[in-house]
């Protein structure tokens, strides 16, 4: 019945900064796609400002508890508050704006827009105008301290539960009309006050009741990346309780992760509640290729054969979006499908409709793709771990799921048919995201030599591998990321500083896009989580890093004295974070021929 499409995070990771003709782009995207089920959550902070101001919050408790624009999709869910805000007016506005014409668009291409609903989170303004309200302080989120999380919790049986849900519902329906579908998120990474059975029947039961309150015919959707995220407390018993405390029928289960680490095999089928098979694929929007092409192959067809399914549909929801094409349009294909593809066939297909010609040496390229980054089995989970993108250390992961030489020679096949499909705007993008790739593992090779280098003290060695590394390889591979606009840390910034109508909102939506790729949070809460591959990126930040991992290592054999780990990521930060306050502006326009420095690339380090 449905195919949906979306991820909570991906408002953050991906849409933040877009306009309309952004969104529209997108929209036709997924009635091409065949999307037929996802959420339209842009502007719902202006309705909840609406509604704190009728329940007599002022405007700065209000402004104390949103994030700024880039941190939004997890304020939404109660992990944050407050981080990189407050939300300027302008911005309410323009988030209205694009939401009206997000759900006309849909609706006219025959989606279902799924529209939030109240989950149950209230900024501490709640507690001092109803000081007799049944809230509790959740625990920090992640690697946040109660600075900017710990946020308060509504007792689901005190009556301004069902009062302030269905007081926001009827605000968004009022102005969005709605198609019957709510989104709602409590345990989101958040532990629950209590494990009883009862008190989280309870919970779910509130959640609904609000949303019945404001639409009799309500569905709540609900992502269940909870029951894999923290399986140790959600036990049959206390999944079952959550999912029973709402009638059968009347939510829906995005089974988030499905394609490593599906719930409704050990759930029996969430408990007779409908689910949705959805692919997960990628984390914080990483540039990497990467894909489990056979568990998406044959997971969803399994689902459905699993005795009682309660399964209705598929679905794609990648934390972030602009990498790995081919495994979305696989997934898209797949909810057409009876039974799983011919893969090889598949995508040599897939690489004729991509450049718009057949070309066997690209054919061959896919092929060696489809085998090798694309075809991770047992439990993976894509975060790029690669050197590259992560803070120097001697400790670091250069573990690959495929054989390297695969991406080498699809690298060298890709160049050779690049006379014949040089223009081919999807094949400018894939040679330079074979290229990145084979440096980003060129990168690990650098690594392990300068590690050796170090262990066995050899300086003349360390110096060799460190200067490459940090002198040519990654300038080379910066030069060609700035060949492509997709590939632009410039097009990330620009397009924040584009939603401003002032300087000052210039210079704060730029420091959200910058703090979210980089430190995550004020100290690097989650360091490099969101890591790009980026031109303006890799040369003044990663390759900053490197260049001070590669110092301190050579002072450390000069000197005689160890190297401190500790020492350097003091030093370190202070390079990270005055990446993220430098002010310097980076082109958003791509320059130099990929082709030819993809080429360049090949002659001095294909191995």
């Amino acid at each position: 019945r449905y195919r949906y499409y979306q991820n909570a995070c991906t408002q953050s990771y991906s849409y933040t900064w877009w306009d309309w003709a952004r969104w529209e782009r997108e929209i036709d995207w997924m009635a091409l796609s065949g999307i037929n089920l996802a959420p339209a959550f842009a502007g719902q902070e202006a309705a909840w400002q609406r509604v704190y101001r009728s329940l007599g919050l002022n405007q700065s408790e209000i402004d104390s508890y949103f994030t700024g624009p880039a941190f939004l999709a997890w304020n939404r869910m109660g992990n944050l508050r407050g981080w990189a805000g407050p939300l300027p007016p302008a911005w309410h506005l323009k988030q209205l704006y694009l939401q009206y014409r997000i759900v006309e668009r849909m609706r006219s291409l025959g989606m279902i827009t799924v529209l939030p609903a109240f989950a149950g989170h209230v900024p501490r303004g709640v507690l001092r105008v109803f000081p007799r309200v049944n809230a509790t302080r959740l625990g920090g989120w992640s690697h946040f301290d109660c600075t900017f999380s710990c946020t308060y919790l509504l007792d689901p049986e005190d009556p301004m539960f069902q009062v302030i849900g269905t007081l926001f519902l009827k605000e968004l329906i009022k102005d969005f009309g709605t198609d019957h579908v709510y989104s709602a998120d409590t345990f989101n990474e958040m532990t629950p006050l209590s494990s009883d059975p009862a008190y989280l029947s309870r919970v779910s039961n509130a959640v609904f009741r609000s949303m019945e309150g404001a639409d009799p015919e309500a569905l709540w959707l609900m992502q269940g990346w909870l029951f894999q995220h923290q399986p140790d407390f959600w036990q049959p018993a206390q999944v079952r309780a959550l999912l029973h405390g709402v009638p059968l029928g009347r939510m829906i289960v995005l089974d988030l992760f499905a394609e490593s680490k599906p719930v409704y095999q050990w759930t029996e089928s969430f408990y007779g509640q409908p689910f949705i098979w959805c692919m997960l694929h990628n984390f914080g929007g990483n540039h990497g290729l990467f894909g489990t092409v056979e568990a998406i192959n044959h997971g969803p067809f399994a689902a459905r054969r699993f005795p009682n399914s309660t399964m209705v549909g598929t679905g794609v929801v990648p934390e972030g979006i602009e990498q790995n094409d081919m495994v979305y349009e696989l997934m898209n294909e797949l909810g057409w499908s009876q039974e799983p593809l011919d893969l090889p066939g598949w995508v040599t297909r897939y690489a004729e409709r991509r450049y718009g010609a057949p070309n066997a040496a690209a054919g061959s390229a896919w092929r060696l793709l489809l085998r090798s980054v694309y075809n991770c089995t047992g439990v993976c989970v894509n975060h790029n771990r690669s050197p590259l993108v992560r803070r120097p250390s001697l400790r670091m992961d250069t573990e690959l799921w495929y054989n390297a030489s695969d991406v080498y020679e699809a690298w060298r096949l890709l160049l050779s048919a690049g006379a014949e499909l040089g223009s081919s705007p999807t094949f400018r993008y894939d040679l330079v995201d074979v290229t990145r790739q084979a440096a980003q593992q060129l990168v690990s090779d650098f690594y392990l030599s300068i590690r050796r280098a170090f262990q066995s003290q050899a300086l003349p060695e360390l110096l060799a591998a460190g200067g490459v590394l940090v002198y040519d390889l990654l300038p080379e591979l910066d030069s060609l990321l700035s060949s492509h606009n997709l590939f632009l840390l410039g097009r990330w910034l620009e397009s924040a500083r584009a939603v401003a109508t002032s300087d000052r909102e210039a210079e704060q939506y730029e420091l959200n896009a910058r703090n979210q790729v980089t430190l995550w949070g004020p100290s690097g809460n989650i360091l490099d989580y969101a890591n790009k591959q980026l031109g303006g990126l890799v040369l003044d930040y990663y390759g900053v890093r490197w260049s001070l991992f590669v110092s301190a290592l050579v002072e450390s054999l000069n000197s005689g004295s160890p190297f401190h780990q500790d020492q350097f990521n003091q030093a370190v930060f202070q390079v990270e974070r005055g990446f993220v306050y430098n002010k310097k502006r980076y082109p958003a326009v791509p320059a130099g021929d990929t082709l030819e420095i993809s080429r360049k690339l090949f002659l001095k380090y294909y191995p």
